[in-house]
């Protein structure tokens, strides 16, 4: 039997269905939103994986074809291969609330598939999923520490606005996704037109009191129909074992976790690791990875009192200060823009190209075909961190990173008409230690100035940190990678010197107050701005040219009526302008067409070769035509590709013609002037009128540029 909970969020509801569909999962619930629709399913294993310590959690989003009414494309007509790119997004963003509210060593593998059923293009599925998973979750018997909850926010004409529709986004400032728990917030991801710091957290904590009917109805579902819940893992009990290790290696790992290299750093803690082992002897034996949890638990206690207790950060800085800085731009001679950005041991490559807008990306989505003339791709190679592995396509984590950066530089880029380039930028993390998504953006706003793409404000990005022990607390500018393993909160801030851009908060903690939101938006704003002076001395404004090797593109406009003759039958046509000039041609439906060249000279041939087949009649113009076909009543002249006019047998000379035969056959060449272009089109032509008085051409006629015969060009 099927039970609906319903509750009201924004404009619509929210409705949970439990009990009709995929009953063998440990947790199933079907999740409404509008006309979408996401099934939502929980398994756990029977079996514990042994010898691991991660929860083996997988997170899988899957968008349906037919949800929209859909056949997909390809060979086989199904969904097969990798998922895209808004499919990995909205695995990452179900799994990062809940993966924390997990107790700590549960090893059994657990399953979230998350089905898009329905999807009516309007109301996003991803919420729902979200949501779903959560309340799957609850009633099933799988131990978990929720409830948790999402909410979508918007902001249009002033007014937050809960769970907008796809058509209002559109017309948002912002776009902010908010997670929390009865506790308080566990994730905020999203992106924004330059907002201030204080529209954002306005936006945060009006999505957290979104989430409160939203949390009592998933809690009203387990006390209703949850299962009991398996028992929580025991800790291991090693006795004495830490307390002994603790006594022994602390000084040790406070002296360790001060080497302020990156390197040096984890070197020494490999040494008291091995020192560790050595003391204990027979002890040890098989016990390694128990010895390095307990080392890690040490490490992570010696961290939090250093900084609570010492105001002391593990590179000696204060806790606002940010790592030195370098710039560099242009160190790439064939590419369209480049720039190398570093921050303390986090290194990034970023390098523009320019295409064509036949370059856009192709995107197949529930809501259709799309086209994307923008892309930021981010790859994080195993030497930027110093280790070996073998190469694959990019993970869950290169495609999350490369949105973030994607969503911080989309709001300063120009419009088509502006800048009629499809951009991408890809950004090589050549070394990592903390915040390399954040470098990734602040190398991708260099290289776009290097490339001379036009953007409107130069962007940068910071993470921010947190270290919370009861009223204790350390909001940290810029963190090493350390400082986000060891702390409470990765809080990434991104935009302009007007505002922000894009943001994503991980927090793996409750309790986070709008005072300590306050503090880190302040913090982060400081940070930016000192960035972003840095970057302002190696390059202030975007180059005033493009590079010698990126293409030109010049737009041009012509008669959507004549698109058909610049393409000509079978593409003909633009096939011989592209092989005669070599050029690249874009032809869009409103008769906009882009000539991509980095050859001037062949850009402005083309450029004359179209001009030429799109030419419309002008009264009062001389052409030379060729006549085309032979009439009683006239001579059908071609004055211009595919143009047609009449010269009526009164308009052939001044003396009374008989036959046009008498004056014209059809093939001959002849100069006439246009006297008239009727409404439908029709264009009336005169030969006499350039032959008065004996003169061959009237001193009163101008001949159209680009059709003077040759006879008169002697």
């Amino acid at each position: 039997m099927t039970k609906i909970y319903k509750v009201e969020i924004g404009e619509k509801d929210l409705i949970f269905e439990v009990g009709g569909l995929a009953q063998q999962a440990n947790g199933s619930v079907l999740v409404r939103h509008g006309e979408s629709a996401v099934l939502v399913t929980a398994v756990i294993s029977e079996s514990v994986r042994e010898g691991i310590d991660f929860l083996p959690l997988t997170v899988d989003y899957l968008e349906k074809a037919y949800a929209a009414g859909h056949i997909p494309g390809g060979f086989f007509r199904r969904e097969i291969g990798r998922p895209s790119e808004k499919e990995t997004l909205t695995s990452r963003l179900i799994d990062r609330p809940v993966r924390p509210l997990f107790p700590k060593g549960l090893a059994n593998e657990i399953q979230i598939i998350a089905t898009v059923l329905s999807g009516d293009l309007e109301n996003d599925p991803d919420i729902p999923a979200l949501n779903g998973a959560a309340a799957a979750l609850e009633i099933s018997d799988i131990p978990f520490g929720g409830p948790v909850a999402a909410v979508r926010v918007g902001k249009i004409d002033g007014r937050l606005v809960a769970n907008p529709t796809n058509s209002q986004l559109k017309e948002s400032s912002l776009n902010i996704i908010v997670a929390g728990a009865p506790q308080g917030l566990v994730m905020v991801e999203g992106g924004s037109d330059m907002v201030q710091e204080d529209e954002v957290l306005e936006a945060i904590f009006f999505g957290q009191e979104q989430l409160k009917p939203i949390l009592a109805t998933i809690s009203r579902m387990r006390e209703e129909i949850g299962l009991a819940k398996r028992p929580t893992p025991e800790p291991p009990d090693y006795g004495d074992l830490p307390q002994r290790i603790e006594i022994l290696v602390r000084e040790r790992i406070l002296a360790a976790v001060q080497q302020r290299e990156k390197k040096a750093r984890y070197e020494a803690l490999g040494q008291v690791g091995q020192e560790v082992l050595a003391a204990l002897g027979p002890e040890a034996e098989g016990q390694g990875k128990v010895v390095a949890s307990i080392l890690k638990d040490v490490q992570k206690r010696v961290v939090r009192e250093m900084v609570l207790k010492e105001q002391q950060r593990i590179d000696g800085r204060s806790f606002t200060q940010v790592r030195p800085i370098t710039c560099e731009v242009g160190m790439l001679s064939r590419t369209h823009g480049s720039a190398v950005f570093t921050r303390g041991e986090t290194q990034a490559l970023a390098v523009t190209t320019l295409g064509t807008p036949s370059d856009e990306q192709k995107i197949e989505t529930l809501t259709g075909e799309t086209f994307k003339s923008f892309m930021l791709h981010y790859n994080f190679p195993p030497y930027s961190v110093g280790e070996t592995r073998m190469l694959r396509g990019p993970g869950r984590r290169e495609i999350g990173h490369g949105a973030l950066a994607e969503r911080s530089i989309s709001p300063v880029l120009p419009t088509a008409e502006e800048f009629p380039y499809t951009i991408r930028i890809v950004s090589e993390i050549l070394s990592s230690n903390g915040s390399s998504s954040m470098a990734a953006v602040c190398g991708a706003s260099l290289a776009l100035m290097d490339a001379g793409v036009p953007i409107k404000a130069a962007v940068a990005g910071v993470a921010m940190g947190l270290i919370k022990e009861g009223d204790q607390v350390a909001v940290l500018s810029d963190i090493l990678g350390d400082e986000d393993q060891l702390g409470d909160m990765d809080f990434k801030v991104s935009g302009t010197a007007d505002g922000i851009n894009a943001l994503q908060m991980d927090i793996k903690m409750t309790g986070l107050t709008r005072q300590i939101m306050e503090q880190a938006l302040s913090q982060a704003r400081l940070a930016r701005l000192h960035i972003l002076g840095k970057m302002n001395e190696v390059i202030a404004a975007p180059s005033a040219t493009l590079k010698e090797h990126a293409p030109k593109i010049i737009v041009i406009t012509i008669n959507p009526d004549k698109i058909r003759d610049v393409i000509g039958p079978g593409g003909k046509m633009v096939k011989k302008i592209v092989a005669a000039t070599g050029i690249k041609i874009d032809i869009e439906d409103d008769g906009r067409i882009h000539i991509s060249s980095s050859n001037q000279a062949a850009a402005d041939e083309a450029i004359r070769m179209i001009s030429e087949i799109t030419a419309e009649a002008e009264v009062g113009q001389v052409y030379l035509g060729k006549v085309k076909k032979i009439m009683d009543f006239g001579a059908f002249v071609e004055i211009l590709p595919g143009t047609d006019g009449l010269v009526h047998i009164s308009e052939l000379e001044h003396r009374r013609v008989k036959t046009v035969t008498e004056v014209l056959k059809e093939g001959d060449e002849v100069m006439v002037k246009v006297l008239d272009v009727d409404r439908q089109g029709k264009i009336r032509l005169s030969r006499k009128a350039l032959i008065a008085n004996d003169n061959p051409l009237s001193q009163e006629s101008e001949i159209r540029p680009g059709h003077v015969p040759k006879k008169y060009t002697d």
